[in-house]
């Protein structure tokens, strides 16, 4: 655990040893020895690299009487290190600790790809859950499921047939809306153009626009605003050729409107954003207010005019912002993670309006909702840290970072 906690940090022993006190050799050593004979070591160690205490101290226990042989830790750490089920069962019990402990089980399924599971469900029930755990917030236990996912994915697309690969290249796509939501921005890049590959090996025009979106999402979060422009126009552009006969086609054209909205006012092209968001607007027209369960893109008037409030504020004009959300409520939208979303954008404008208090109030608003939308984003939690940091007694900053502490 300590020596994939190292290598996941990019750090070679000697930068571990000169953290934590002693030689490179020494931290070779600790992590190849098949007993502990430094405890103290290896919980400084283990704390340095990430490694949860609870999750050390059961990776240390012997193991019980009652456990069959077959799963049993084993003697070598070194070999419970290698083992695969050892490590996805270290791993899954991360979850109580957060999403930054499950990144590492998500590098080993991208390095090379896990022994498929089994015994599971149908990969299409278990990927529906998954969107279930993305639009709940539960982050953590939607990053413990992917090298699962991943892992069956791929066995599904031996197939050849395409609705597999398209399939896979959702597994791909949620992932990266994962890691992005994380802050975990190169991960994401790497899923996002897996899920494009397996987008356009499937011919589905659909999964390759969710690619194509995620994909600008990680490029405007790594400040390539003009790839991500250009991305986004093509993909909207590639939707409409469809023909847009079908209300899921006309929902994805509508959010590639909308991101590509979002994009523009992020590179700072005011006059194309705005131009985008009325486009947007006008394609949700024909759509239900209330989008059907299961759809790819859950888009329609409501979530328009969401993104209407972020592209305000990212263009810094928060009080437009302000004013494109105050008629939106909660009820409007079909899932915890945009009902969350509402709470966030408003107290991003807000706090940029400089009213502290709603800002607290909006936040706890989303925090009621989905917990893992104002913890787990990192622009979101700065803002919870500063506002204890800088207004400690307005109403509701108390309970707000309360609240967010205990959660985490």
């Amino acid at each position: 655990m300590i020596r994939l906690g190292r290598e996941h940090r990019a750090w070679t022993p000697a930068v571990l040893g000169e953290r934590i006190g002693c030689s490179a050799a020494t931290v070779s050593r600790l992590e190849r020895r098949s007993r502990v004979v430094d405890l103290a070591l290896v919980h400084l160690a283990a704390a340095e690299v990430g490694v949860p205490r609870h999750i050390l101290m059961t990776s240390l226990a012997p193991p019980s009487a009652a456990v069959p042989a077959g799963t049993r830790v084993t003697a070598s750490s070194r070999d419970a290190e290698e083992e695969p089920m050892r490590r996805r069962t270290l791993l899954t019990a991360t979850v109580a600790a957060g999403p930054a402990a499950l990144l590492m089980g998500l590098d080993e399924a991208l390095a090379a790809t896990p022994a498929p599971t089994s015994g599971l469900g149908p990969l299409d029930g278990r990927l529906a859950a998954a969107r279930d755990l993305y639009d709940k917030g539960a982050h953590s236990r939607l990053l413990a499921a992917l090298p699962g996912l991943i892992a069956d994915g791929h066995r599904a697309a031996a197939s050849r047939r395409d609705v597999d690969r398209a399939r896979l290249s959702s597994v791909y796509t949620l992932a990266s809306s994962v890691l992005g939501k994380v802050g975990s921005y190169e991960r994401a890049r790497l899923t996002a153009d897996r899920a494009r590959t397996w987008a356009e090996v499937s011919g589905s025009p659909l999964a390759a626009a969710a690619a194509a979106r995620e994909l600008a999402i990680v490029l405007r979060h790594q400040d390539r605003h003009d790839e991500a422009r250009r991305l986004m126009t093509s993909a909207a552009a590639d939707v409409e050729a469809t023909g847009l006969r079908t209300d899921a086609s006309a929902a994805a054209y509508a959010q590639m409107l909308c991101t590509l909205a979002y994009t523009a006012a992020r590179g700072g092209q005011r006059a194309e954003a705005l131009a985008m968001v009325e486009e947007a607007r006008r394609s949700a027209r024909r759509l239900p207010g209330t989008p059907p369960p299961g759809r790819l893109f859950p888009v329609g008037p409501a979530a328009v005019g969401l993104y209407a409030v972020g592209v305000h504020w990212a263009l810094g004009d928060a009080g437009a912002a302000l004013e494109a959300g105050k008629d939106l409520r909660p009820e409007q939208f079909p899932t915890a993670e945009r009902k969350a979303r509402l709470g966030t954008d408003m107290a991003r404008a807000w706090w940029a309006w400089g009213r502290p208090e709603q800002t607290a109030s909006a936040l706890l608003s989303a925090h009621r909702v989905s917990p893992g939308e104002v913890r787990d984003r990192p622009a979101i939690r700065s803002i919870v840290d500063e506002l204890i940091e800088r207004h400690p007694h307005t109403t509701g900053v108390r309970e707000l970072h309360a609240a967010v502490a205990s959660a985490a």
